[in-house]
């Protein structure tokens, strides 16, 4: 019974969720430790592209975590950081970008994938339509056919 309650414990822990943030990486003040985590889960790692710099492990993620908390340990605003590491990085350091006219194409690529499926879908099957009725029998092929199968 311990066993299986150590197992359960330990599967739980794996499922918790770990942050890439180091120890040595946090801020004394709390405030200001939870400003910067809201700002980097929001920011996405350049190596990783998929995961927020607050859950990789990638060195310029940590790099751009320390980045964060200087910048808000010397003042600025959450705005501020933010503004600046999409000056330095582009729109493209945003998990959530904009809806501009530069970022229209990011935003409207799945939808023009989906489009590009559904149209993909449609000529196929109706290709498939299409050769069915050219393979049809004339009416030899049909006689020899019935005469094979008994009929």
């Amino acid at each position: 019974m311990k066993l299986r309650l150590a197992a359960l414990f330990a599967c739980l822990m794996a499922m918790s969720p770990a942050y890439a943030v180091e120890p040595g990486e946090a801020l004394a003040d709390p405030a200001l430790e939870a400003r910067a985590r809201d700002l980097s889960s929001d920011l996405r790692c350049l190596v990783c592209q998929n995961q927020s710099i607050d859950d990789s492990h990638a060195p310029l993620a940590k790099d751009l975590r320390v980045l964060v908390r200087e910048r808000l340990t010397a003042g600025d605003t959450d705005e501020q950081v933010r503004d600046y590491l999409v000056q330095r990085y582009g729109d493209f350091i945003l998990l959530k970008p904009p809806l501009r006219i530069g970022t229209l194409l990011l935003w409207g690529a799945p939808f023009l994938v989906l489009l590009a499926g559904g149209f993909g879908l449609i000529i196929a099957a109706r290709r498939r339509v299409s050769v069915a009725v050219a393979t049809g029998l004339d009416d030899d092929e049909q006689a020899r056919l019935d005469k094979l199968l008994g009929g």
